[in-house]
């Protein structure tokens, strides 16, 4: 894996959003491949294992055009969570293969899923979905995404899932297949794909006013998931985490360029400190494979030692961590 760029320095809100919440992003190296720098090598152990777990991914949504937008639901999380701007994707920054380290814990070289159009295959080593049903049995798994190529999750795991024949799905619609799932099943691990932002990033531009208008409509998307677990009695008990693939620059997203390889990582739920940047801890650098192994550590899974992600346990309060 190639060393990953520096974080960029401090930034000015754009947004009056923003700016009374007071997120900022600061510098810092990029962690070693040997050692993630600020993450523990050996999780604490939780005090008490969550049940439920909800993984949005809004595809192309990068930290930049975030600040840009109107999205009070994502900055609501923020506000009752912890998050940095400045999380890494894989070095392809492409969809499928970005997705499938997120939800594998691996880089494109380890899981083999290095194409990003049609399917082509499964990955090399098992999913987030596959992991939960082979060591938490009696839990129940979901996936609901917005392009055909999330057929590649589907070997096994996944008790209910949309996965569409065409790259024509809104994300009003990924949302409500999604609050369908949630009314009739509260399946305890849902994975979320929201297809707009990158496809309006294509067709428009990265950081366009019609790409900022799909942001907010992505975080409506996300409001709307969020209100079903409301009616259904379980956001209180779930932990969620909203990231992306990539963020992107001009009309595309390419290796090498800061603006594609950057992704905002936002996390919230039971005992997760609120209003916690991480960019502010010195070596904490969050990558993508990160989601993987957080959610793992949260549901009370064992992290096999090939995985390449590591919990980011700083974003719980110590209470929530036995000693």
């Amino acid at each position: 894996m190639k060393p990953n760029p520096k974080r960029a320095g401090a930034w000015m809100p754009a947004t009056l959003g923003l700016a009374l919440l007071g997120l900022t992003l600061v510098g810092a190296d990029a962690r070693p491949e040997s050692q993630p720098s600020g993450l523990e090598p050996s999780p604490p152990e939780l005090s008490q294992p969550v049940d439920r777990v909800l993984i949005v991914s809004i595809d192309g949504l990068g930290p930049d055009v975030l600040r840009e937008s109107f999205a009070p639901n994502l900055r609501g999380l923020m506000a009752r969570g912890s998050y940095t701007l400045s999380a890494l994707t894989t070095q392809t920054v492409k969809t499928l293969p970005s997705h499938v380290s997120m939800l594998t814990g691996v880089t494109p070289e380890k899981h083999g899923v290095t194409w990003n159009d049609a399917f082509h295959g499964y990955p090399k080593v098992p999913t987030l979905m596959e992991v939960v049903k082979r060591d938490r049995p009696g839990l129940t798994t979901a996936l609901v995404a917005g392009k055909p190529k999330f057929r590649t999750f589907l070997r096994s795991g996944v008790d209910w899932s949309f996965v569409p024949e065409a790259d024509d799905v809104s994300d009003a619609e990924v949302a409500r297949r999604a609050t369908a799932l949630i009314r009739e099943h509260q399946p305890n691990l849902l994975v979320v794909h929201l297809p707009n932002v990158d496809q309006v990033g294509h067709a428009l531009g990265w950081g366009s006013l019609e790409q900022r208008a799909a942001v907010a409509r992505a975080d409506r998307a996300v409001g709307q998931v969020l209100q079903a677990l409301r009616r259904a009695g379980v956001l209180e008990q779930t932990a969620i985490i909203v990231t992306a693939d990539h963020g992107g620059v001009g009309r595309n997203h390419v290796p090498e360029d800061g603006k594609s390889i950057r992704i905002p990582w936002i996390i919230s739920g039971p005992g997760v400190r609120h209003g916690f940047d991480l960019g502010t801890v010195a070596g904490e650098e969050v990558h993508t494979e990160d989601t993987f192994a957080t959610a793992s550590w949260l549901l009370g899974l064992p992290l096999d030692a090939a995985v390449d992600g590591r919990p980011v346990t700083r974003v719980l309060a110590a209470a929530a961590r036995r000693p």
